[in-house]
């Protein structure tokens, strides 16, 4: 089969096209045709190696010299090919999508039976690889880490990427009154998903408009741990998603940060990792149910052929994206 592999860090040029074997499903195992995958800031760090002080931290997926995963692509939308003897409730021709820790820039990739879950009826595999990692991390901060009631505050930082536009959505589901904070020229985007409220971040600091908000879900970065506790409620929990990268300790030092002063203020701070994979496939029947329902959809900035994929990482790494790229196989 043809993959991406990825054999050392270094720019989206090391992405190497080939042919490698196509994996054989162990007995609790699917193997899946990939139909469609897509790219985000997951991928490129890890491509990068960057945070660099990650790659001297144990148990995460970069190594000192190398990655410690060969093919990138953690969203993967496609069809059941071949099913492990255990496996159960899946057979071959089965429409389904998963959040992976690898695989997904590859024709096909095997998925442990219970990582799976039935692609939305009423998504194409574009559409439903644009899901996994940005809905459930979305999904996490607002309901797990957020604790997100009915008629509470929330205000996203970063609403017209990935993650943020699952969010707005979610959010406006879980019933809660949401302001959006992104650029001038998105912001008719973040209004249409359902915002109350768009902030325009050249022209106010939302850490200084004296608003208060129950939960602050941060996304995008740029403003210090102190300053966004000022547009939190005495009981406001603040949820870290992701955040400005840098070459040697961003966004980690952040979430330090974020973590260390929460024991002594009376604010909640809480960091979403969609990729420890616990709850994931009930998470994403969840997201299968909104989008069924019509609560949330999908925003796909542009797709690429697989063939692409060096052009679609570039873009992506620019962090201009309003909503997923995506890249179909």
């Amino acid at each position: 089969m043809k993959a991406f592999v990825l054999r050392s860090y270094g720019s989206p040029d090391v992405l190497d096209l080939t042919d490698v074997d196509t994996p054989v499903p162990g007995d609790d195992e699917v193997l899946v045709r990939v139909r469609a995958t897509s790219v985000q800031p997951y991928d490129w760090h890890i491509m990068r190696g960057e945070p660099y002080a990650a790659r001297l931290m144990g148990g995460g997926l970069l190594g000192l010299r190398k990655p410690k995963i060969d093919i990138l692509g953690a969203d993967m939308a496609g069809q059941v090919e071949a099913v492990g003897r255990n496996v159960t409730g899946l057979r071959p021709g089965d429409e389904v999508f998963a959040l992976l820790k690898q695989g997904g820039l590859a024709e096909y990739v095997c998925v442990g039976q219970d990582a799976l879950a039935p692609k939305p009826q009423n998504l194409s595999y574009e559409q439903a690889a644009a899901v996994p990692m940005a809905g459930i991390s979305a999904l996490l901060g607002l309901r797990d880490e957020g604790r997100l009631q009915p008629g509470q505050k929330v205000l996203i930082n970063g609403a017209s990427g990935g993650v943020g536009t699952f969010a707005v959505q979610i959010a406006r589901a879980l019933g809660a009154e949401v302001t959006g904070v992104c650029s001038t020229r998105k912001m008719d985007l973040v209004r249409s998903l359902g915002a109350h409220e768009v902030i325009d971040y050249s022209k106010e600091d939302f850490t200084r408009s004296g608003k208060r908000y129950d939960l602050l879900l941060d996304i995008a970065g740029g403003h210090s741990v102190s300053a966004c506790r000022r547009a939190l409620t005495p009981k406001g929990a603040y949820v870290l998603i992701g955040g400005r990268s840098g070459r040697w300790l961003r966004p980690m030092s952040h979430m330090f940060t974020a973590l260390a002063v929460s024991p002594f203020v009376s604010q909640r701070a809480a960091i979403v990792d969609a990729t420890r994979g616990v709850g994931n496939r009930q998470n994403l029947i969840t997201l299968t149910e909104l989008i069924e329902a019509g609560k949330v959809t999908p925003v796909i900035d542009r797709g690429y052929p697989f063939k692409d994929t060096q052009t679609a990482v570039r873009y992506q790494e620019e962090g201009h994206a309003p909503g997923k790229v995506i890249i179909t196989l």
